[in-house]
């Protein structure tokens, strides 16, 4: 019998989570970018419909699916992924290095809140570990 990881389930379906908000503000414009925490030059440059945040929203949102697929690959939903286990130790500690690294980020995006900062830092840790949990768990079948 087959069975699934359910961390790695769950992983997956927060990196599309964050996909789709990301994905969303290529429709939203400005109002989403601002909604999303995203600084006042982001959100001048889509009120102004310059193509810049839509293309930078585009691939994080493309990045982020990829990563779901990675995970729903490592917790066996879908059919290997090549270099599953460096891709998802890769994806793990880039969500926790985001997590625990913004204030050393913060500085190069001045016009992003606080709130951006601490929401957005909290998800990265809560996805990161959820990342690390199951990956530990499937590291002998990867």
């Amino acid at each position: 019998m087959m069975t699934y990881n359910t961390f790695l389930i769950v992983g997956a379906a927060f990196s599309q989570m964050a996909a789709a908000l990301h994905f969303s503000c290529m429709f939203w414009g400005a109002n989403g970018f601002r909604l999303l925490g995203a600084g006042e030059p982001i959100v001048s440059l889509a009120a102004a419909g310059h193509w810049y945040p839509r293309l930078v929203a585009f691939a994080i949102g493309v990045l982020l699916s990829a990563w779901a697929l990675y995970a729903l690959s490592g917790a066996r939903v879908i059919a290997p992924l090549p270099y599953a286990r460096a891709v998802l130790t890769g994806i793990t500690a880039i969500y926790l290095i985001r997590a625990l690294a913004f204030p050393l980020i913060k500085p190069a995006f001045p016009g992003n809140s606080a709130a951006f900062w601490l929401i957005s830092s909290s998800i990265c840790l809560v996805i990161g570990l959820v990342h690390l949990i199951g990956l530990v768990q499937v590291w002998p079948q990867l």
